[in-house]
């Protein structure tokens, strides 16, 4: 469907090994769009919310169809991030830049509405997220940093509570929401970590820093 639209030169999906050409006798447009059709698979049977990740990014080549090289840019250079939600409700949570908003499907009505409108992460969270599981894997920087949230020091927030779903979309809009940390540390295991750059890293920092919160890459050390 995204591929018909017209709008779209090329798609990437994490979970396709090569890029997504637009169908044949469709137009090519100017933008790509690099998704994650099912985070959070594996909690599936578990009945746990998952969701879908999407960024939007302005083509670089200038005509015919659209190649790897407009798939791999640069996080900043994205002018739309967002993900679906899917749970209790189904939440659509976007970016283009200018805030954050979040609208819930209505089933009676068959239509999105908008129910979060400008949201804005407190400047002060009490939850960190990150699977705990891989502590003795994690390099001592991390080790400490997560050793400092759960120390008791009431002038700064402490300790965090730890909260996680192992759902990327659904950690992140828990936070996004009512503030807080999430992480997925590089260890020695997983030298880069295990979050894509192109499908999830990327549209979530840029509405992490829409919603007034940080995201950085500099969490290894």
């Amino acid at each position: 469907m995204l591929g018909s639209t017209g709008h779209l030169a090329v798609l990437a999906s994490e979970e396709d090994e090569d890029i997504i050409h637009v169908p044949d006798g469709q137009p090519y447009g100017k933008y790509v769009v690099n998704f994650d059709p099912l985070d959070g698979s594996s909690n599936i049977n578990a009945n746990v919310n998952i969701g879908t990740i999407f960024s939007i990014l302005p083509r670089v080549t200038r005509k015919g169809p659209g190649t790897i090289e407009d798939c791999l840019q640069a996080g900043r250079r994205q002018v739309a991030a967002g993900y679906v939600m899917y749970g209790s409700s189904t939440m659509l949570v976007y970016t283009t830049g200018d805030g954050v908003h979040g609208f819930t499907f209505e089933p009676s009505l068959g239509e999105f509405l908008l129910s979060n409108q400008h949201i804005r992460m407190p400047e002060r969270g009490r939850i960190y997220s990150v699977n705990e599981g891989n502590y003795c894997h994690w390099h001592e920087g991390v080790k400490r940093y997560v050793d400092w949230l759960k120390m008791d020091d009431h002038a700064t927030g402490r300790p965090y509570s730890a909260r996680y779903i192992g759902s990327l979309v659904a950690d992140f809009h828990r936070n996004l929401l009512y503030g807080g940390v999430y992480m997925y540390p590089a260890d020695r295991k997983s030298p880069n970590g295990k979050l894509r750059v192109l499908y999830e890293a990327a549209p979530l920092a840029f509405i992490a820093e829409q919603a007034g919160g940080m995201a950085t890459d500099a969490c290894a050390a």
